[in-house]
């Protein structure tokens, strides 16, 4: 190598790194860093990690603009990776690939990969519930299958995966979420707005922390209309990334209302795998769709039961039902979740079966199905802003 260094240029790639090395001590040469950064630049990273691609929204990481805070020092690479949502359910193989593929360039000996979220919205909502980006309703075709169980674990699923989260009891005539959530009486008051009770990092709400032991709702359609819109304009909910309503069962005033007030990004369905569940689950699914309201999957609960002693398997209200029905529905099937005895005693004592046993098999399901809505979430955000973008409006709330 001559003094000015310029023999450098020339060291073949898988060389470079010995060659960074040596420069150090090497007087009239330029130190590594400039050295490496003459190689290797934002423009190399960047085209590296265009092989990462998101299975759920179809294009690599960089054209989604996922890719931020690119920096390079000596053979460092550090940038951050910002998901659509915190409970990304590839969150660790996209994190995994991005550092292989920077790995892979020469002369980069260290990777740091920092996964962050930044959860999307596309529902503009100016006046009632300003601050919540996605509204998940959770309904049934009929009661009995476990809705507002379902409804519950999936709030403190999402809350657990670092998302800010909120749950809505609309069931309005059989309040049950102060229970399952364990948070009676703990509405407080702030500058005349009601301040809901945060239980397991999930802000509550609920027609029954004003109700009497044993009172009953007797709303007709009006009286439903009015306490959504309250429950959305004074109540204060903050910033969320997720509010989960939980539906009465069927297809009455309160969906009605809700879609029309404060329009969800989607809705589940949850039923049982019996015939008698999954004709009613069909209906909701009509009903959702004729107010234009996207469907994001099909939960089965109750889909086997598992004898804790033998464990022997009983499909008690038959299985496979709801994948199969989500199939003919041309809607995602999310996942099942079984008949287990821990489900029951956690509603009962206001300690979801999330809570009391986060790393049991049930909780392991209803975590996966989590997931797999979030991802739901973004990919159905991501549709209609392309429609957006392309002049076809989204029409919320009205009939086709």
């Amino acid at each position: 190598m001559d003094s000015g260094g310029k023999k450098a240029l020339l060291v073949p790639a898988f060389l470079m790194s010995a060659v960074i090395h040596c420069c150090r001590g090497i007087n009239g040469l330029r130190n590594a860093e400039v050295f490496l950064m003459e190689r290797v630049g934002e423009k190399e990273i960047l085209e590296a990690l265009k092989v990462v691609q998101d299975p759920d929204l179809g294009k690599n990481i960089v054209e989604l603009g996922f890719v931020k805070n690119v920096k390079l020092c000596d053979t460092s690479v550090s940038f951050d990776v910002e998901l659509t949502t915190p409970a990304c359910p590839v969150k660790k193989e996209l994190e995994a690939e991005a550092r292989k593929a920077v790995q892979a360039i020469p002369g980069v000996e260290t990777v740091s990969v920092n996964m962050t979220s930044r959860v999307t919205s596309t529902v503009s909502r100016d006046e009632l519930l300003s601050g919540v980006k996605n509204i998940i309703a959770v309904g049934s075709g009929k009661g009995g299958v476990g809705k507002s169980t379902v409804a519950v674990n999936l709030a403190v699923a999402l809350a657990r995966e670092g998302a800010r989260v909120g749950l809505f009891d609309l069931d309005v005539w059989g309040p049950n979420v102060p229970t399952m959530m364990g948070a009676r009486g703990q509405v407080g008051v702030v500058d005349g707005k009601m301040q809901p009770p945060v239980r397991h990092g999930v802000n509550v709400m609920s027609v029954g922390f004003f109700l009497k032991e044993g009172q009953a709702v007797n709303w007709r359609g009006p009286m439903v209309h009015h306490y959504i819109r309250q429950m959305s304009t004074d109540v204060l909910w903050g910033e969320l990334d997720y509010l989960i309503c939980d539906l009465p069962p069927g297809t009455g005033d309160v969906a009605l209302s809700m879609c029309q007030l404060i329009p969800p990004t989607g809705a589940v369905i949850v039923t049982t795998p019996q015939d008698v569940a999954l004709e009613d689950a069909a209906k909701a699914v009509s009903m959702f769709r004729t107010v234009r309201v996207p469907i994001l999957g099909m939960v089965e609960n109750m889909s086997f039961f598992e004898c804790p002693h033998c464990e022997k398997r009983t499909d008690i209200f038959s299985s496979g039902g709801a994948a199969k029905a989500a199939e003919k529905l041309e809607i995602p099937f999310l996942g099942g979740v079984p008949l287990n005895v821990d489900v029951r005693i956690g509603g009962d004592s206001g300690e979801p079966i999330m809570v009391a046993q986060p790393d049991s098999v049930v909780s392991n399901r209803i975590g996966d199905i989590a997931r797999t809505l979030a991802a739901r979430v973004s990919v159905t955000n991501a549709l209609l802003e392309e429609e957006s973008q392309l002049g076809k409006p989204v029409v919320w709330g009205k009939p086709e």
